[in-house]
């Protein structure tokens, strides 16, 4: 497995800076927080990804993929939500990311079948123009569809490989599943595992890996029991949460974590 983190904990972090704390703490890739705020937006124009590309490939470390906010379970007209999974889709495409993120997003008017039917509906259309493009879009188990037996009622109905699932440890912990349940539903659509770690169900603000209750031994020793060989990428959700350190100085100590459980479970 390889190790990234997320620019949701360096909030508007410039890119080059961004390079820099990841080689200089071993990390081999970066998941791009895909927003307004951050330097990597969907605005950006064809130079300009161009030179995103090309520094990521000069600092060599990967992009793991793009974290959008598209939410393809929500209310509303289809042509919205798809064009933003497509716009995502497009700028995966040129900065050479193979993942984009979207999120379910239903509301607690719509029944579960019918959110389902809207996911399925929009991601099935996303689909043949994200193969196209060579990306793949994950769905995060999130919100509305926060356990992995939530997410792969949509990836089922949609049936399509470049529509998979990003599994998010935390929330299908506070959905009450157990690592080798999440992991036995969404084995065969996962792109990539999101890590990080929390005080309890009560207080999420992010802590050092390993410092809280989340059971990252144990979904790590689901993932090598089973030969899972993708990406671990810590998403320490310091834009969200003001008061939390500073990610920059548990890097290291974030790496070495990761690594001590890899070895245990090897």
């Amino acid at each position: 497995m390889k190790l990234a983190f997320s620019t949701l904990g360096v909030p508007g972090l410039p890119l080059p800076d961004v390079l820099r704390l990841a080689t200089a703490h071993g990390y081999h890739g970066v998941e791009l927080r895909t927003h307004p705020e951050e330097p990597v937006h969907l605005g950006l124009g064809p130079g300009e990804r161009d030179d995103v590309a090309a520094e990521f490939k000069a600092a060599g470390v990967e992009l793991v993929g793009l974290a959008g906010y598209a939410k393809v379970a929500a209310p509303g007209d289809d042509g919205p939500v798809i064009e933003e999974v497509r716009r995502l889709v497009d700028l995966a495409h040129d900065l050479g990311a193979p993942f984009v993120r979207v999120f379910p997003g239903a509301d607690h008017e719509q029944t579960r079948q019918r959110a389902d039917a809207i996911a399925a509906r929009r991601l099935g259309t996303a689909a043949e123009y994200a193969a196209d493009m060579g990306v793949r879009i994950l769905l995060e188990t999130h919100d509305s569809h926060r356990a992995a037996a939530d997410a792969i009622r949509v990836l089922g109905l949609v049936g399509h490989r470049h529509v998979g699932s990003l599994w998010d440890v935390m929330h299908t912990w506070l959905a009450g599943e157990q690592p080798s349940e999440s992991y036995a539903a969404l084995s065969p659509y996962l792109g990539y595992v999101q890590v990080k770690d929390i005080a309890s169900a009560d207080d999420t603000t992010p802590l050092p890996l390993g410092a809280g209750v989340l059971p990252l031994a144990e979904c790590v020793e689901v993932l090598s029991r089973h030969g899972w060989d993708g990406w671990l990428c810590w998403e320490y959700e310091k834009r969200w949460y003001e008061e939390a350190a500073p990610l920059e100085g548990l890097l290291g100590a974030g790496h070495d974590h990761l690594s001590r459980l890899l070895n245990e479970s090897a």
